[in-house]
């Protein structure tokens, strides 16, 4: 019976020091921790070594619910993976310890709490966003694609899609939307 800690923060920039330190005092001997988006399982590979090292009896901590997961879906899933697996899950800042029927109770409560935060702020974003738009201040982004110069490789040099593409380092489907045919 082990504990394992694993921190993480979504950028490059962001620090890791408090979690790696709260994840010490907690007793964990090894920490896995990554800098990367928790929006998704995908890309996180230190959280995939992790959850393929646990072992029966081992127990994950983190820090907060939201360093694991940011999505119910996800946070469930991994949830049932160390539940199948015999693994504890723990968080210091919260009273989360799935090992007791309380604490995976308010282990389920926090996760849909956080999910409904995550929606929220989406919503509150959107509706930014249209605000701007209306007020004629948000134009969304930049166009990166010289429409002029893909139509006169196709109809000057007779280039192709796919040549297009490579020269101007794009993808084939943007110079077939913006030529509206397949060369």
């Amino acid at each position: 019976m082990a504990l394992y800690g694993y921190a993480r923060v979504s950028t490059t920039d962001q620090d890791l020091t408090i979690q790696r330190d709260a994840l010490s005092a907690a007793g964990c001997e090894i920490i896995r921790e990554e800098k990367i988006s928790g929006t998704s399982r995908q890309g996180r590979d230190e959280l995939k070594t992790l959850l393929e090292f646990l072992r029966k009896g081992d127990t994950l901590v983190v820090t907060r619910l939201d360093r694991l997961a940011r999505s119910m879906d996800d946070l469930s899933s991994i949830a049932r993976e160390l539940e199948a697996k015999g693994v504890a899950l723990k968080a210091t800042e919260q009273p989360v310890d799935t090992s007791s029927a309380a604490g995976k109770a308010f282990f389920q409560m926090l996760g849909v709490f956080a999910e409904f935060e995550t929606n929220l702020r989406r919503e509150r974003q959107m509706e930014g966003i249209s605000k701007a738009k209306a007020a004629g201040v948000y134009k969304g982004r930049k166009v990166s694609i010289n429409a002029e110069e893909i139509k006169r490789l196709r109809d000057v040099e007779g280039l192709g899609a796919t040549q297009i593409a490579r020269r101007l380092g794009i993808a084939r489907t943007s110079v077939y939307r913006l030529i509206g045919t397949k060369s």
